[in-house]
């Protein structure tokens, strides 16, 4: 997938995750199945999840190479990404639950302020996705905790499937 492909995806599964957010009742935003995360927690996650790839992204590309190494294969597919997470996902459903377990409830108060910060850490992915070389995007490598070492290209191809992923969710149980 080419940059401008990802900035499109990126903007389209956030567009979507934000009109949802509009239609959901705001007195739902802190209640959640039992033993799942909130519709606010999942907010913060996604939030959470922006932040740390863009300050990534914002390290000089020399420390990522010499903390991260290159890559020794092609970038996989956004599908490949998708089914991989989906797999990996599956197989360590013990360690996600383990790593998001004290994930903080946000209030209806952080509302508005959590969706907005989210929308600016989209856009600021989207212009750093733009800025990258294409070499850089496929040889540099940052880690994930649950899928290992991935290029530039997947995590960020990753990161519009992980919304996406957790809208699902929203839709499914809220």
């Amino acid at each position: 997938m080419n940059k401008e492909s990802i900035v499109e995806v990126l903007e389209s599964k956030h567009f979507d995750l934000f009109e949802w957010l509009k239609n959901h009742p705001i007195e739902k935003w802190e209640l959640g199945p039992e033993d799942k995360w909130s519709s606010g927690q999942h907010i913060l996650h996604l939030d959470q999840t922006l932040r740390l790839i863009n300050k990534a992204l914002s390290y000089p590309k020399f420390l990522i190479k010499y903390k991260y190494g290159t890559s020794n294969r092609p970038s996989r597919s956004y599908d490949e990404v998708a089914n991989r997470y989906n797999e990996r996902l599956f197989e360590n459903q013990e360690k996600a639950r383990v790593f998001n377990q004290n994930l903080k409830k946000p209030t209806v108060k952080e509302r508005e302020q959590l969706i907005d910060s989210l929308k600016i850490l989209n856009k600021k992915l989207q212009y750093k996705t733009t800025k990258l070389k294409d070499k850089q995007l496929d040889t540099l490598l940052l880690p994930h905790p649950l899928m290992g070492r991935m290029t530039l290209r997947e995590i960020i191809m990753w990161s519009a499937y992980h919304t996406e992923h957790h809208l699902n969710i929203l839709k499914k149980n809220y």
